[in-house]
């Protein structure tokens, strides 16, 4: 064997050592890593406490490197605080009446469809019609839930939250009249005390806008017009979302014929000869 084939021959040992024991280190390696992380795990399910800060810190460690990737601060569970509701998952009935809302007062079919849902849920606790309550919300604030009356009325059912503090203390407080959905419970519980003081729906609504000795405005009118026309809504009918206009009243002039304004002044002059 010549010295080129020796040096050869001694080169292709080499590598093949070297490559074994790296191939017995890493081997070796990933079997302590995965005994490593065999035993994390069990010493997290052991240790509750362990787990959940593990998790947090992990979750922070995620969210800043998100935060780098977008340029600003990230929350997985933005969506879950949301008030929205995708309103093809709603029964047809509640979807058509989001559509229609969200078409004629301007807002977004979601937040819109969350509401419709939980006027159909809260309806049945309440035994008053979830139209109705739509109505009082359309009337009262066009569904903006961050509205408020010179007089301090809130909210999507325009509360006086200075007056039903009481009221908003199971929600966490007076600033839940800012959470639709707080203010719509709330909304529904002081319209049902209304219309039990009143003995009347009509009269119920009157209580609730302020009104229960005077002249509402019309408000109740509108309110109960409101709920008519989302009746319709849900009956399939096609409602338009503009009011109708009330033709103006054209008064005519009624001016005398000629002949009737010469008989008038003979009638005169043979009094008056008379």
């Amino acid at each position: 064997m010549t010295a080129f084939n020796k040096l050869t021959q001694r080169a292709k040992d080499t590598a093949s050592f070297v490559t074994r024991g790296v191939f017995n280190l890493t081997h070796n390696g990933f079997a302590l890593l995965g005994l490593a992380v065999v035993f994390t795990v069990l010493g997290l399910l052991a240790q509750p406490e362990l787990r959940q800060t593990g998790e947090t810190q992990l979750m922070a460690w995620l969210q800043a490197r998100q935060m780098d990737a977008v340029g600003m601060e990230v929350e997985a569970d933005a969506t879950d605080r949301a008030t929205a509701t995708n309103p093809k998952n709603l029964p047809k009935p509640q979807a058509a009446l989001a559509y229609w809302l969200s078409k004629k007062y301007r807002v977004a079919p979601e937040p819109v469809s969350a509401l419709v849902a939980e006027a159909f849920e809260v309806s049945k606790r309440a035994r008053l019609e979830p139209t109705l309550i739509l109505a009082v919300m359309a009337i009262e604030s066009g569904f903006n839930p961050f509205a408020q009356s010179p007089v301090g009325a809130q909210g999507l059912m325009q509360v006086m939250t200075s007056v039903h503090t009481d009221k908003y203390e199971s929600f966490g407080g007076k600033l839940a009249a800012f959470d639709p959905v707080t203010n719509l419970r709330v909304g529904v519980k002081v319209l049902q005390d209304c219309i039990a003081r009143a003995g009347s729906l009509e009269g119920g609504l009157k209580q609730y806008v302020g009104a229960s000795s005077g002249d509402d405005g019309g408000y109740a009118t509108k309110v109960l017009q409101e709920n008519q026309r989302l009746q319709q809504v849900i009956a399939g009918r096609s409602v338009p979302t503009t009011n109708p206009v009330a033709a103006p009243v054209v008064i005519k002039q009624i001016v005398p014929k000629p002949t009737e304004l010469l008989i008038e002044k003979v009638a005169a002059l043979t009094t008056t000869v008379e």
